[in-house]
C-alpha cells in the first residue's frame, strides 16, 4: 500500500487503496482520539458520515461548534464554504475537508469580484450575506446570516438603513416578505432547492393529504406558498419532532431525512420531488464526501483549508457580528 505524502490539488482528495476488511468506523474513531480531532457534519451528508460525526447541524449550529471546539483538528464533512468558516474562526487549528471539490452552487453564483462591483453601485447599503458564500464574499460583507437567524438579524437593522442581501435570491425574497424590508437582492440560487417541482408537490399532497409540507426558504416561492412550515434544516427537524402530525413532505436536501427518521421512527417522511425524472433531492457537492475519503483525510491530515490572513480577518468581522446578534436564536 502506497501512502501519499502530498495531495494532488487537481484530484482534490487523497487517493489510496484501503484494505477492504478495515472497519472504517473504528478507524475513524481511533484517529479522532489519537489526533484530538472533532468531526462536524452537515445534515446533507450521507447517513454513515452523520452517524459517526461528533456534531450534526445546520450552518448556524456548525458555526457555533466550530467557534467553541477545543480540538486540535477540525474535520468538516460538508462543503468548502463551511470548512472556510471553521478556519476563519480557528486560524491556529488545522481544518480539513475530505474532498476539496465539495463546493456549493450558491457560493459559486456569487464571484467576489462581481460582488465587489455590485456593492460599489450601492455604497449606502449595508451588506447581509448568507453564510453560503466564499470567504472573499464574507470579507465584503457587514453581517453574515444563516437561514436560522436571517429574519432575527434583519429586524435588528434600523428601518432607514438600505440593505443588500446576498447571494440567495429565494431566501432574500422570503426575508423581504417576512420583514417588509425593501432589500436589493443578489441573483444567486441553490441547484437543489430551485429544482423542486410545484406541480409534482401538488400531486404528492393529493396522494398524502394528511401530510404537512416542510420547506427550506431557499426553495422557489412557488413551492414555499404550499408549505405549512418554512425554516432552516434544524428548525424543520425540530418542527417535525415536536408536531402532533405523523406525516410530512420535506422540501430540502434529503440528507435531513436520516435524522428525522431517527428522531421519529413512527412518523412518515416523504422527500419532495424535483423537476427532473429522478425522485432524489441530493446535493452532488455534499455527496462528494464519503466515509473512505473521511478516513484518508484524517489519516493524512489532508486536504487542509488554508487562507490568506488579510481575507480571514475581514471575513471574521461579519461572522462575529452574526454571533453577537444571534443570542437566543436556536
Amino acid at each position: 500500500m502506497t501512502e501519499l505524502a502530498v495531495l494532488d490539488p487537481v484530484v482534490g482528495f487523497i487517493e489510496e487503496e484501503i484494505d477492504p476488511v478495515l472497519d472504517l468506523f473504528e478507524e475513524i474513531e481511533r484517529l479522532k482520539r489519537q489526533k484530538n480531532a472533532v468531526l462536524l457534519a452537515h445534515y446533507y451528508q450521507e447517513p454513515d458520515i452523520q452517524d459517526i460525526a461528533d456534531y450534526i447541524g445546520d450552518s448556524l449550529g456548525l458555526s457555533r461548534q466550530a467557534a467553541a471546539t477545543d480540538a486540535d483538528i477540525i474535520v468538516f464533512a460538508g462543503v468548502h464554504f463551511m470548512a472556510e468558516t471553521a478556519k476563519i474562526l480557528n486560524p491556529h487549528k488545522k481544518v480539513l475537508l475530505p474532498d476539496l471539490n465539495a463546493g456549493c452552487s450558491l457560493a459559486d453564483s456569487c464571484p467576489a469580484d462581481e460582488f465587489a462591483a455590485f456593492r460599489a453601485r450601492h455604497p449606502d447599503h449595508i451588506v447581509v450575506s448568507y453564510i453560503n458564500c466564499t470567504a472573499a464574499v464574507k470579507a465584503l460583507s457587514d453581517i453574515i446570516c444563516t437561514s436560522s437567524n436571517a429574519e432575527h438579524l434583519i429586524r435588528q437593522i434600523p428601518d432607514d438603513q438600505p440593505i443588500i442581501f446576498a447571494p440567495d435570491r429565494n431566501l432574500g425574497r422570503y426575508m423581504i416578505k417576512q420583514t417588509g424590508r425593501d432589500m436589493v437582492v443578489w441573483d444567486g440560487v441553490c441547484i437543489v432547492h430551485e429544482t423542486f417541482s410545484e406541480k409534482k408537490l401538488i400531486r404528492l399532497k393529493m396522494q398524502f393529504p394528511e401530510a404537512l409540507v416542510l420547506a427550506h426558504p431557499e426553495c422557489e416561492e412557488a413551492v414555499l406558498r404550499h408549505a405549512d412550515f418554512v425554516g432552516s434544516t434544524s428548525n424543520i427537524r425540530r418542527f417535525a419532532r415536536e408536531s402532533d402530525h405523523t406525516a410530512f413532505i420535506v422540501a430540502t436536501e434529503e440528507g435531513i431525512l436520516h435524522q428525522m427518521r431517527k428522531d421519529c421512527p413512527n412518523k412518515t417522511f416523504i422527500p419532495a420531488p424535483p423537476e427532473s425524472g429522478c425522485n432524489c433531492s441530493q446535493c452532488p457537492h455534499m455527496r462528494l464526501n464519503t466515509l473512505e475519503k473521511l478516513y484518508l483525510c484524517l489519516k493524512h491530515e489532508q486536504p487542509e483549508i488554508l487562507m490568506d490572513e488579510a481575507v480571514r480577518l475581514r471575513a471574521l468581522q461579519p461572522i462575529e457580528r452574526m454571533m453577537e446578534m444571534s443570542v437566543g436564536v436556536k
